[in-house]
């Protein structure tokens, strides 16, 4: 039922909530405790929601009043028409809700969802009614009364629902992450939790820990969690406990941390636990007679006196920052900036787009356009003529890598300015976090491929076609696509070769390819052999760049990982949604343009805020956390008092990260802070926006007129500036390099490698006794030849009791599968062979099984053999290489043996003799039929494999 209200992409956000908040699902909570967290009583329900709510008299009083209702006013007789669907003989949980429709009023009101007496019904109504009027008064307040106990009891019902299926969604989660040897971060905090904590373990951690640990540093406290704090805790309580305490061991606790910059609280980050943490170690510490020394570091090492007296004015009352908001610099004679534009207004009545563009399209005149391109222009004007003053002291031309564009949210108007960056040839380092599945130009990549994996996908290569790698245009798709029936489009595109003949020539190609390249290897052959980075680049912008690189590092990725198979990655990909994260930090000398939160640690001398307007906040969290536990988060109209107490919290809590996200922002610029809004920031004089709370803080900083190109604003400046400008030199412009002419040419095919010679393909006859070698009796002589050949190698290693066990598993099953009696009856000659004595030292300790051999052996074309040597006898002074045959007829001397055989014993002695130089190299045959062993006369072999050359010269 719940899951039935929700959205697929809500239904993952709420499964999402619980997996981060599973610690509030760890118990199981007994109903009677949720229906208690509402003020209801255990096993309340309807009937005794309808027993508060209605008395014996309410239906007649009902039915009298409906005549005088629809005589009176037009909101009488309105209220009338909602009352007339009521059963007055049994008043139901339906009937409820119609009548605070009626009685009680809205959600905007003063006094929300409060009884409307002496308002309904209209004055002359009651008059005429006053006879009614006090039972009426007195349904109305128990209307009131009854409303929020009936949102209590829905808000309970769903919360027992959500917590029954939480527990069993958590079950399976831990279930499927303990099937894979998966833990996640918090996994990680809470099991090195559990080891200080765990009675049976604790102690034992501990002590051992106690040893080793001298010093805890805790960096950004500010940002850590109840759970992370519970880790640290635990550590440190050694240093205030038992002997540790009184130890002549000098032991420190050192904590920093800013409270003014905790913005990580979708994290779990608690600023309040600063605070709290702080109280609790100073007591601690104070009982074993050690002070805790809270230090305050008011001076910047970062900022100049300009940007730092906007920050001091500009949140000097802000709540959520702790303490008063106070700076100094170490500096005051670096010439500092702060500039702020004028408002960029959102057009009343934008013009009328043209019907072909996309209706989601930004008009030119939308104010996030017109303000980013306003960004641009402004850093473009900077690299060309701007200066700073680094913290040297030098004066320098403005470079890419100073300048960091910081947003709240990656909007619209952060995609505009990357865009508009890019439009202008600026060097920019793209988004820091990228959509691989969003962007264009791999929509367009992946369109291809997937025609690639499937060819009768005509839907994926009409996508392809009207991309810019192969520039269909309309019509021509549809002059293709229209009446062709059953028939697939590309095979109605190849019928049209002659037509689309460069577009074929390049899906031919690819399709030739794709069962033997890997996904990487195919996307780059796209984009450069076919020039498809250019055509994509050349449509959609350089900002296609981006997307691009991603797809390529993903193929990488998956290859790593998973085997390369074209469908499969394509599958990964799409189920995936993957989302890049770029550590823009590194990015080089760009023009970084990021969110707040990722800039955290980071500065720049020119920081540009242009998301400065009223943000518009739209919680779409499916939980709420309630003094006793999480809870299913009701709508703003239907959630009882504690709920609404929790969510008015909720939102405090948001505004005091709002400020402390305003601090951190404006703290990352150095020299150069230039504040811009697009849109909505508020009645002026307000706090509504950032917007405002700077333009009050440059008042106050005596900040003075200024013309910039939007209009007049406010700029504050500090030191002389004038002078940085004067000084600073014209930085060069770096020339582009052309593309080599051979970068667009197809590679010629490389020249064939020398030809390796196989020993067991060399030609020549190797049946004996027949003067013509039939199919079938030669495909099975091969099988039995592999049996054979499978259980010698591997029955010498096993004890003979298990030789018949380790038979039927090697020879029942793969293409030479063989039956019971088959088995039985090749064990039975491998067996004699084995019991043989005069056999004993081909498979003692100087033999070895299957050796494989390459080595330089020149005959004809070929200058490598390589093969398998059956069996291997290595000896001090002698190797002999010894190969198995299952003839059924066996020769009665060396000299009968046939010339196929000959040449393989030859070339074995050919490859061995360059490995064991100095040693005698000698070649013998067994006949497993008979269990002779024949050795070969010096000599023979070799010259029967000499004489390939002048038989059969191979290339």
């Amino acid at each position: 039922a719940l899951a039935a209200q929700l959205s697929d992409s809500d239904f993952t956000r709420l499964s999402r909530e619980i997996i981060g908040r599973r610690q509030a699902f760890a118990e199981t909570i007994d109903e009677s405790e949720i229906w208690r967290w509402f003020g209801l009583p255990p096993g309340f329900d309807e009937a005794g929601l309808l027993a508060k709510a209605f008395a014996p008299g309410d239906g007649p009083l009902l039915a009298s009043l409906l005549p005088f209702l629809a005589a009176g006013s037009t909101t009488d007789a309105r209220n009338a028409e909602k009352l007339k669907a009521i059963s007055t003989t049994a008043l139901n949980l339906r009937d409820l809700e119609i009548l605070e429709t009626v009685f009680l009023t809205g959600a905007s009101a003063r006094d929300p969802f409060s009884a409307k007496i002496g308002s309904v019904p209209t004055k002359s109504t009651q008059r005429a009614a006053s006879h009614l009027m006090p039972a009426l008064e007195d349904l109305m307040r128990r209307v009131e009364a009854a409303r929020e106990v009936r949102v209590a009891l829905a808000t309970a019902r769903k919360t027992s629902a959500l917590h029954a299926f939480a527990r069993r969604f958590i079950a399976l989660y831990e279930a499927r992450k303990q099937a894979g040897g998966w833990l996640d971060f918090d996994d990680l905090i809470s099991r090195a939790g559990q080891l200080l904590t765990h009675p049976g373990l604790a102690t034992w951690v501990l002590y051992r820990l106690d040893g080793g640990i001298d010093h805890i540093l805790v960096d950004e406290a500010q940002d850590t969690s109840p759970a992370q704090w519970q880790v640290i805790e635990s550590l440190a309580r050694e240093f205030t406990a038992g002997e540790s305490a009184r130890s002549d061991r000098d032991r420190t606790f050192f904590v920093v941390g800013d409270l003014k910059q905790s913005i990580y609280s979708f994290q779990g980050a608690d600023p309040s636990g600063f605070t709290r943490m702080q109280n609790q170690f100073e007591t601690a510490f104070a009982q074993v007679g050690r002070n805790v020394r809270p230090l305050e570091l008011e001076f910047s090492f970062r900022s100049s006196w300009a940007i730092l007296s906007l920050v001091d004015h500009a949140l000097e009352a802000a709540p959520g920052l702790g303490r008063e908001v106070k700076h100094r610099t170490l500096d005051l004679e670096r010439p500092g900036r702060v500039d702020l534009w004028p408002v960029v207004e959102q057009p009343q009545k934008p013009p009328q787009a043209p019907w072909s563009k996309p209706v989601d399209a930004p008009a030119p005149e939308d104010a996030p356009v017109v303000l980013a391109n306003a960004v641009a222009d402004a850093i473009a004007e900077m690299l060309k003529t701007g200066s700073v003053i680094g913290k040297d002291g030098r004066v320098r031309q403005v470079r890419p890598g100073d300048v960091m564009v910081l947003v709240r949210r990656r909007s619209e108007l952060f995609h505009q300015i990357i865009r508009a960056c890019k439009s202008r040839d600026l060097p920019i380092a793209g988004a820091d976090r990228l959509r691989i599945g969003g962007e264009l130009a791999v929509k367009d990549l992946t369109a291809t491929l997937n025609f690639l994996a499937t060819p009768e996908d005509d839907l994926s290569l009409a996508a392809a076609l009207r991309s810019p790698l192969f520039g269909l245009s309309e019509d021509d798709l549809f002059r293709l696509a229209h009446r062709r029936g059953e028939t697939f489009l590309w095979t109605v595109l190849r019928e049209r070769a002659a037509e689309f003949g460069d577009v074929v020539e390049t899906l031919s190609d690819l399709r030739d390819q794709a069962d033997y390249l890997r996904p990487y290897e195919l996307i780059d052959r796209i984009l450069t052999r076919h020039d498809g980075r250019r055509k994509l680049i050349a449509r959609l912008g350089t900002e296609a760049e981006d997307g691009i690189d991603a797809l390529l590092s993903q193929a990488l990725a998956y290859e790593r990982t998973e085997v390369p198979s074209l469908t499969r990655f394509l599958t990964w990909l799409a189920a995936e949604e993957v989302e890049i994260k770029r550590q823009l930090d590194s990015a080089g000398d760009q023009i970084r343009v990021m969110t707040v939160h990722g800039a955290k640690g980071l500065e720049a001398p020119v920081v540009i805020l242009p998301d400065t307007a009223k943000p518009r906040t739209t919680n779409r969290a499916r939980l709420a956390i309630l003094p006793g536990g999480a809870a299913w988060r009701a709508g703003s109209g239907d959630a009882p008092a504690i709920m609404r107490d929790a969510i008015e919290a909720e939102r405090q809590r948001d505004r005091e990260e709002n400020m402390r996200l305003l601090y951190v922002a404006m703290t990352r610029a150095e020299s150069w802070l230039i504040i811009a809004a697009a849109g909505d920031v508020g009645a002026e004089g307000s706090a509504e926006s950032w917007y405002r709370l700077a333009e009050a803080g440059m008042r106050q900083s005596d900040a003075r007129g200024w013309q910039f190109a939007l209009g007049p604003g406010l700029r504050l400046e500090t030191g002389n500036w004038a002078a940085a400008e004067t000084g600073a030199a014209k930085a060069g412009t770096t020339p582009s390099a052309a593309s080599p002419d051979w970068l667009r040419k197809p590679a010629r095919a490389p020249q064939p490698g020398p030809a390796v010679l196989s020993p067991s393909d060399l030609g020549g006859a190797k049946l004996i006794g027949t003067g013509q070698e039939d199919d079938t009796q030669t495909e099975a002589a091969l099988r039995q030849g592999r049996q054979v050949h499978r259980l010698l190698e591997f029955l010498p290693s096993y004890d003979r009791l298990v030789w018949p066990d380790i038979a039927r598993d090697l020879l029942s099953f793969g293409d030479d599968a063989a039956g019971p009696d088959e088995v039985a009856a090749m064990l039975d000659e491998v067996r004699r062979l084995l019991d043989a004595p005069q056999l004993a030292p081909l498979f003692g300790p100087d033999s070895l099984a299957e050796v494989e051999i390459s080595a330089p052996v020149r005959s004809g074309a070929a200058e490598r053999i390589h093969g398998v040597i059956d069996r291997l006898v290595v000896r001090p002074d002698r190797v002999l290489a010894v190969d198995f045959k299952t003839n059924r007829t066996v020769p009665g001397r060396p000299e009968d043996i046939p010339e196929g055989i000959l040449r393989q014993m030859g070339a074995y002695e050919a490859a061995l003799a360059p490995v064991f130089p100095g040693r005698e190299i000698a070649s013998a045959i067994l006949w497993t039929r008979n269990a002779t062993l024949m050795d070969l006369p010096s000599g023979l072999a070799l010259r029967a494999f000499r004489r390939l050359d002048a038989a059969q010269p191979r290339s």
